[in-house]
């Protein structure tokens, strides 16, 4: 646990950084998941010729929030994402030693440098491993994440009490108490229990009969990662919505977002409408009609 503790220490600068420099893309992504569409399609193509509306791309929709809220604008949340970060990087195995979990030491991916044939015991306890870690950190990390997003979606009501980092924390104890600070936590732990579950146990049956290479196994987790976690892809989605539902927030409530009672409920809806996936192309947004709104 304190190799792994250094090793986080060692990468926070980086994470911290990337997280800044890509902030503005993360703003308006979130804005795009919650179904915030300021600026009108228009008619265009998709990549086979067919005739389409097409909506803005990403760096449309930052240059929309810069021309309203200036250049500072644009990082709206992000003091809250870096805090998540900060916490998530610190506490997350002090989570874990607290609740006296004993974590396998598994310093390399399993059975590449040493076995010839990938071990299933292994890659089981990785998995396991990964999957008790994820969960502390989105524990710790979450309630900072929901200050985010409803630091960015107060651009669509232009709330001036989700204005600042200390404000928008009052101002979500004063909407939901305690636990408004866990709203959406629960698809969001979904996904990503499933992502690491999925791509421990597709990585295994992978190296085993497909990779032979030594040197390639290394590349089979994060590719299969990145597969499944366009899969979970929607859970992310109707985690940030929950995370406003129901809040003071314009956002959060009718007409801009239908009344949800829970997560299964948004869920529902946003599959109905086909809606689940938005956000998932930064660039090639195609314009999807919803149907009648949840009733």
């Amino acid at each position: 646990m304190e190799e792994v503790e250094k090793e986080k220490i060692a990468v926070l600068p980086s994470q911290l950084l990337i997280t800044t420099v890509c902030y503005p893309m993360e703003y308006a992504k979130v804005l795009i998941q919650l179904g915030y569409e300021p600026l009108p399609p228009r008619r265009s193509t998709t990549l086979f010729g067919r005739p389409a509306m097409i909506l803005p791309n990403v760096f449309q929709y930052i240059k929309y929030i810069k021309a309203s809220d200036g250049f500072f604008g644009c990082y709206k949340g992000l003091s809250a994402r870096l805090l998540g970060i900060i916490a998530s990087n610190q506490l997350t195995n002090k989570v874990v030693e607290a609740c006296g979990i004993d974590l396998p030491e598994l310093a390399d991916p399993p059975n590449i440098v040493t076995d010839d044939e990938p071990k299933a015991d292994d890659y089981y306890r990785r998995g396991r491993r990964e999957m008790i870690l994820q969960f502390a950190s989105v524990i710790v990390s979450h309630p900072f994440q929901v200050v985010s997003v409803r630091m960015m979606a107060s651009f669509i009501g232009k709330e001036e009490h989700y204005s600042s980092l200390i404000s928008a924390i009052v101002s979500v104890y004063k909407d939901d108490g305690i636990l408004g600070f866990f709203h959406g936590i629960i698809p969001k732990l979904l996904g990503d229990m499933t992502c690491v579950a999925v791509t421990h146990f597709l990585a295994y049956y992978v190296n085993k009969y497909l990779v032979k290479k030594k040197e390639l196994r290394y590349y089979t987790a994060p590719l299969l990662a990145f597969v499944t976690s366009t899969i979970t892809y929607p859970l992310v989605v109707v985690s940030a919505c929950m995370a406003v539902a129901g809040s003071s927030l314009k956002a959060g409530n009718p007409p801009a977002m239908p009344y949800y009672p829970n997560w299964q409920a948004c869920w529902r809806d946003l599959v109905r409408n086909k809606q689940h996936k938005r956000g998932s192309s930064i660039i090639f947004r195609y314009y999807i009609a919803p149907v009648a709104a949840l009733q």
